[in-house]
C-alpha cells in the first residue's frame, strides 16, 4: 500500500494569508502546507482520494495523480471539501459516476452545496461538462469494500461535529479529531501506520493539540505516526527534532510505503 500526503496544513494553510512570520516566509518547502488531503493506493492499483481540499487540482498535479477510483470524505468543512469541482477532470474520463463515500450528514451537506454534482437531473449544456459523482452513505463501525480495499469508518468528535476517521488495512487515518473515544482507539489499534491531526501546542476546542496527538498515538501503538493538519506555529525541522521516536510531522508530497 502507498499513502501520498496531498496537503498537511490547517484550514488557513501555510503560508497564511497576511502573515509574515518566519514559518510563513520559510524557504524550506516542508513548511509550505496546503489544506489536508491524501491518496491511498493498494498494491493492485486501487486509488482512493481522502477529502477534496481547495488546492486539489494543484496537489494532484504535483503528485502525478490523474486517476482515482473513489473518494472518501471525513466531513464537509470547507478546507476538506471545497475542491470537489476539480474532480471534473477525473470524471470526464470515466464511463460511470465517481463513487463518493462519507457519513450521510456529510453527503447531504455536499449535495446541498454542490447540487449540480450529485443531482442526475442537472445536465451540462452541450459542449460543457460537470463532475459526475454518486453518493454512498456509510456508517461508523460498519466495514465496506472499495475494490480490494477493506475500509472501516470510525466516528470521532470534532467539536459539535462528528467526523469519520478511517482504518484501511494497516493504515489508520484520523483528521480533525478533538479526542479519540475508547471505541475508536480499539478499532484503530493494530495499524502499522497512523496519520493524526495535531494543531497547536496548547489545547484547542475542536482539534487535538500536538501533546494530545502524541499521547493518542502511544495509545494506538502504530509503528510509525505522521502528524498532519499543522499550523504555522512550527518549523518542520524543529518539530521533527523534538518529537518522540516513531512520530514525525508529515509534509505536502510525502509518500509512505506501508507493507
Amino acid at each position: 500500500m502507498k499513502l501520498t500526503f496531498l496537503g498537511t496544513g490547517t484550514s488557513f494553510g501555510v503560508p497564511q494569508l497576511g502573515c509574515h512570520c518566519e514559518v510563513c516566509r520559510s524557504p524550506d518547502p516542508r513548511d509550505t502546507r496546503s489544506r489536508v488531503g491524501a491518496v491511498v493506493e493498494s498494491s493492485r492499483g486501487t486509488r482512493i482520494l481522502i477529502d477534496t481540499p481547495p488546492e486539489l487540482r494543484l496537489q494532484l498535479i504535483a503528485a502525478g495523480i490523474d486517476r482515482v477510483d473513489a473518494v472518501l470524505f471525513t466531513h464537509a468543512h470547507a478546507d476538506h471539501s471545497h475542491g470537489i469541482d476539480d474532480l471534473r477532470a477525473i470524471t470526464l474520463r470515466r464511463s460511470a459516476p465517481l463513487p463518493i463515500y462519507g457519513p450521510a450528514e456529510t453527503l447531504d451537506d455536499l449535495a446541498t452545496k454542490f447540487r449540480y454534482i450529485f443531482d442526475e437531473r442537472v445536465r451540462p449544456l452541450p459542449g460543457t461538462s460537470k463532475p459526475e459523482g454518486k453518493a454512498h452513505p456509510i456508517e461508523a463501525g460498519r466495514q465496506f469494500s472499495i475494490a480490494d480495499l477493506e475500509i472501516m469508518p470510525v466516528a470521532v468528535p470534532h467539536g459539535a461535529v462528528t467526523v469519520f476517521a478511517y482504518r484501511i488495512g494497516p493504515l489508520a487515518y484520523v483528521t480533525d479529531a478533538k479526542s479519540l473515544p475508547a471505541e475508536a482507539i480499539a478499532l484503530l489499534r493494530g495499524a502499522s501506520v497512523l496519520v493524526i491531526n495535531a494543531l497547536f501546542r496548547t489545547e484547542h476546542p475542536t482539534h487535538l493539540s500536538i501533546p494530545e496527538a502524541v499521547a493518542t498515538a502511544r495509545d494506538i501503538g502504530a509503528e510509525r505516526t505522521y502528524l498532519t493538519h499543522l499550523t504555522h506555529d512550527n518549523f518542520h525541522a524543529d518539530l521533527e527534532a523534538e518529537l518522540p521516536r516513531g512520530i514525525v510531522p508529515a509534509f505536502d508530497g510525502l509518500t509512505v510505503r506501508i507493507d
